[in-house]
C-alpha cells in the first residue's frame, strides 16, 4: 500500500509541474492560431466594419470604421505573435477579448447561440479560454514568466 501511495503522490507531482505550464501554452497556442486566422482574413480582405459600424457598442460605435478595421486587424495580427511567444500575454488576452466581446454585440448576437449560424457561442468560448491567461498569466513556458523571474530577481539583489 505504501508502493501504491508513493507511485500515486510522483503521479500527481508531476502532474502538478506541468499543469505550471502546458495548459497555459495549449490556450496560448490556439487561441493565437483562431486570432492570427481572423486577422490574415480582414489584411487580405475589404473593410466590412463599414456596413455594420452602427451595430458596435459604445465607445466603439464613435471610431471611424476604417479605425476600427485597422485596430481590429493588427490586434489580430500582433496579439497572436505575442500569445505564441508568452510576451505581454494579459495585455493582449484582455485586449483580444474586448475585441471579441464588441463581435459578439455586434456580429454575433443576432445569431442565436450556434456555432453553424455564426452565433455567439465560439466567441463566448474564446473568452472563457482567455480567462486563466488574464488571471493566472501565460504559465512558465514564456517571456513573460522569463522576464518576470529576472526583473523579480534583480529588485531582490537591490533591496538586499
Amino acid at each position: 500500500m505504501d508502493q501504491l501511495k508513493l507511485r500515486l503522490a510522483l503521479l500527481l507531482d508531476t502532474l502538478d509541474r506541468t499543469g505550471n505550464w502546458l495548459p497555459q501554452l495549449a490556450l496560448r497556442l490556439l487561441l493565437a492560431k483562431e486570432f492570427w486566422d481572423s486577422g490574415v482574413e480582414k489584411f487580405n480582405g475589404t473593410n466590412w466594419f463599414v456596413d455594420i459600424q452602427d451595430q458596435f457598442p459604445f465607445p466603439f460605435s464613435l471610431l471611424p470604421p476604417e479605425l476600427s478595421w485597422q485596430m481590429a486587424t493588427w490586434f489580430e495580427l500582433i496579439g497572436p505573435v505575442a500569445l505564441v511567444l508568452g510576451l505581454g500575454t494579459r495585455f493582449f488576452s484582455v485586449s483580444l477579448s474586448i475585441l471579441t466581446l464588441v463581435a459578439i454585440a455586434s456580429v454575433h448576437a443576432g445569431h442565436g447561440y450556434t456555432i453553424s449560424e455564426g452565433g455567439w457561442k465560439l466567441p463566448l468560448i474564446y473568452l472563457v479560454m482567455f480567462l486563466p491567461l488574464i488571471f493566472t498569466g501565460p504559465g512558465r513556458l514564456s517571456l513573460d514568466h522569463w522576464l518576470r523571474d529576472r526583473y523579480l530577481k534583480a529588485e531582490r539583489r537591490l533591496w538586499t
